[in-house]
């Protein structure tokens, strides 16, 4: 394997005095109906080395599990509307900006907790407080992807929800890869990381979103959904 950065990101980072190398691993775009083991098999199978953790963008888990949806199938209801107008939008993702993105967060989490969470947020944003929104309606909402004009396509024009049950993925990728490695279920962007599911106990997941804080990774073309984080 080559192992080549994305453009900005660094091939290696130091945390509490030790070196761990991230590695992109460049593949081509995940489809719908697409087998995951099948792709991880082909991609990161020969890859992955003893004391490795590969890390997978829960994108191409929720793909491959049926969870993307085109925009132009997806009907927002006026609340939708409403609450995705309050949205703060950022350089670095759409989010719940937009009625489709937002309707599919009150289709997953349910409406009574999107609202306690946007009410909680519209108040303590007036203190200085961000990110309650979030925190509140947790990581099925943190975890919805919308279409931007990075996007690789088809997924410029299409929203993929949270993967489902992203612990039990990780554990069955580890036994697929002979348990050689650890194995977490990622959502990372430029804005920082959460682990949804992994192979790792509390401590090393905390371990491993600091290792990936800076989004290795990517947030466009890349084309890189995996990546390995080994002691250097």
């Amino acid at each position: 394997m080559s192992a080549e950065a994305n453009q900005g990101k660094a091939l290696t980072v130091s945390l509490d005095g030790t070196e761990f190398a991230r590695i992109p691993i460049r593949t081509r775009v995940v489809l719908p109906g697409d087998d995951l083991d099948a792709f991880i098999r082909e991609y990161a199978a020969e890859q992955v080395r003893a004391g490795d953790i590969l890390f997978v963008t829960e994108k191409i888990v929720a793909i491959t599990q049926g969870r993307s949806f085109p925009v132009k199938d997806i009907t927002a209801r006026r609340l939708a509307v409403f609450l995705s107008g309050h949205v703060v939008k950022t350089p670095y993702g759409i989010g719940l900006g937009i009625p489709e993105t937002m309707e599919m967060a009150l289709r997953e989490c349910g409406t009574p907790r999107i609202l306690f969470a946007a009410a909680v947020a519209a108040v303590t944003k007036t203190f200085g407080r961000k990110g309650d929104f979030y925190r509140i309606a947790g990581d099925k909402a943190r975890a919805i992807d919308g279409p931007t004009k990075h996007t690789i396509p088809p997924y410029n024009e299409a929203v993929v929800l949270a993967p489902e049950r992203p612990r039990e993925v990780a554990a069955h990728l580890r036994q697929l890869l002979g348990g050689v490695c650890d194995v977490a279920v990622v959502d990372i962007n430029d804005l920082g990381g959460n682990i949804l599911g992994s192979t790792l106990d509390h401590a090393g997941e905390q371990r491993l979103v600091a290792i990936l804080k800076d989004n290795p990774l990517g947030q466009g073309h890349e084309s890189t959904p995996l990546g390995i984080v080994r002691p250097a």
